[in-house]
């Protein structure tokens, strides 16, 4: 749980930085002498151990030391402060040690010379340095029930097969990198160093290949949830699968942006949750939401199986939710949801069969409060599988009581190549438990399968693209081989196929079509070949008697 005091900091001014490409929003520069961004030093620095190379295999130091770092400069920032007032930092460390809700969070750390840093007690580590510092960030957690598990859980002395994972000359080429910047308050505003964090996760994804999914959604595939969930102060906004806890800040950050906007500098931010069942990862969100300077809950543990949001005996509900569940899941077999005691299965939906995108979604759907709204990334397949498939397909029929009870407000179609376990497009699917009257009984489908920039490794969605996409959905407006608006009767003609790309074609000759999706095709056509060949073969027989 990440809960504590904070006077809220005024939102920051960005500017597009050239060292890094611009997704989701321009990104923010912070420069120091020699012109180097921020976001470029803090990949510098975790390049310092072994280079680009191997950076990403040592994201479990390199992550828990910056954001260590950023918790010395800030309490650094909060003594000198205190200083001002008391006449010395060495008043002021004797006035915190009596009462520490005078700071944020209050580091055991007190160098000789008390005008010395904080940062420099760990700078001036020159023996045993693996076993020192792994023993000052424990003290750190100990200081700080809120930081248990996330700022300790890694052994920074810790061997494998007799070899240190990460030794102290390396350990000391990293400390000394990230040394170079100072990362107080009043250097950096909590967005600029959180975005420069999130750069280095997004980093440590495109070297991570499969396992990248685990943690981490595209950034502007975030930012096309949250401007389309379009959050208000106060809400409550959930993530059961939360990852690096990306879109939640996300939709923070643009809640952020609107009220900037209204010229509004006091009102309730959003409430954040989260569930995460990686402990690694759990440990991440939680840094990531500190170092964005954000209040939020983040659980650890499975969230299909035991779900730790709860009233009672009931599933807590919120707002808004959003997730990028881990696609095509079939870990979850029927027992699973047979033994489900909080209602999120109705009757007519239930057990989608082998995969569990739509098990996603009743949990969603069961999250949302009366009023709620949810954006869900899933594979494209999710939207077609089972498709004119005469047999019974219990993925179509919970797609189907989803359609015909009208909880799906529309369905986008993502570019390829934007996720890192996979080359292939997702889609978006919109919830709203209260479709406004003229909306009621239509879908609203848009395929941006073009607005992407070729990148390497990964394409991306350029800011003007993900303004389109959320003002167009927002607007429900059509557009030439862009978006339509399509009836419940349409869907039902098509056999409950809700993929964009089945009824807004682009004229691409080469537009992405996964494999899955091809093969569900082929079975359909020749499922309907056999039928009618029977019914032939029937009306011949008939003609012979």
């Amino acid at each position: 749980m990440v809960k504590r005091k904070k006077v809220k900091e005024t939102a920051a001014v960005y500017k597009t930085d050239p060292d890094a490409r611009p997704v989701g929003r321009n990104r923010a520069r912070d420069t120091n002498a020699n012109g180097k961004s921020l976001e470029s030093w803090i990949w510098d620095a975790a390049c310092s151990i072994r280079g680009a190379k191997d950076a990403p295999k040592y994201k479990e130091f390199i992550l828990p030391l910056i954001f260590a770092k950023r918790l010395c400069d800030v309490f650094d920032d909060e003594l000198n402060r205190i200083a001002q007032e008391v006449g010395s930092r060495e008043k002021a460390f004797k006035l915190v040690k009596r009462d520490k809700k005078l700071v944020r969070f209050y580091l055991p750390l007190e160098p000789k010379n008390p005008n010395d840093t904080i940062w420099s007690v760990i700078r001036t580590l020159s023996d045993k340095i693996g076993l020192q510092l792994t023993t000052h960030l424990r003290a750190i957690a100990d200081a700080n029930p809120l930081l248990k598990g996330i700022i300790d859980r890694v052994d920074f002395n810790a061997t494998t097969h007799g070899q240190r994972d990460i030794d102290d000359d390396r350990l000391s080429n990293l400390i000394e990198a990230i040394s170079a910047k100072h990362l107080g308050l009043n250097d950096v505003e909590p967005d600029i160093i959180g975005r420069s964090y999130e750069y280095l996760i997004r980093k440590f994804a495109e070297g991570s290949g499969q396992s990248a999914g685990e943690f981490y959604t595209p950034t502007e595939v975030g930012f096309v949830l949250a401007r389309i969930m379009d959050t208000e102060p106060g809400m409550d906004i959930y993530d059961p699968c939360c990852g690096s806890a990306g879109l939640l800040i996300k939709c923070e950050l643009v809640l952020q942006e609107k009220m900037n906007m209204r010229s509004k500098k006091k009102y309730a931010p959003a409430r954040l949750y989260g569930q995460e069942n990686e402990p690694g990862t759990w440990a991440m969100a939680n840094m990531n939401m500190i170092i964005h300077d954000m209040e939020g809950e983040i659980q650890i543990g499975d969230t299909f199986r035991k779900p730790k949001f709860r009233k009672g005996n009931r599933l807590q509900i919120f707002d808004r939710v959003v997730a990028n569940p881990m696609w095509n899941q079939t870990e979850f077999k029927e027992k699973d949801y047979d033994a489900d005691e909080l209602d999120r299965f109705p009757k007519g939906a239930g057990y989608p069969g082998g995969k569990a995108d739509w098990g996603w979604m009743q949990h969603i759907l069961a999250s949302l409060n009366d009023r709620g709204r949810a954006a869900v990334v899933l594979d494209t397949g999710a939207a077609s599988r089972g498709s004119g498939n005469a047999n019974t397909n219990k993925e179509k029929e919970v797609r189907r009581w989803f359609v015909e009870q009208d909880y799906i407000d529309g369905v986008i179609y993502l570019p390829e190549n934007l996720f890192y376990n996979t080359t292939a497009p997702g889609i978006v699917i919109v919830l709203n438990k209260t479709k406004p009257k003229e909306r009621q009984g239509k879908l609203f489908l848009l395929n941006a399968s073009r607005e992407l920039v070729k990148g390497d490794p990964k394409n991306y969605i350029p800011d003007d693209a993900i303004a389109r996409i959320a003002d167009t959905f927002a607007a429900w407006k059509e557009a030439e081989k862009y978006s339509r608006i399509v009836t419940r009767e349409e869907i039902a003609k098509n056999d409950y196929n809700i993929s964009p790309s089945r009824y807004i074609h682009t004229g691409e000759g080469d537009e992405y079509r996964s494999v899955t999706e091809i093969v569900e095709e082929l079975d359909a056509l020749e499922d309907e070949a056999q039928k009618t060949s029977l019914s032939l073969r029937a009306i011949l027989r008939k003609l012979m008697i």
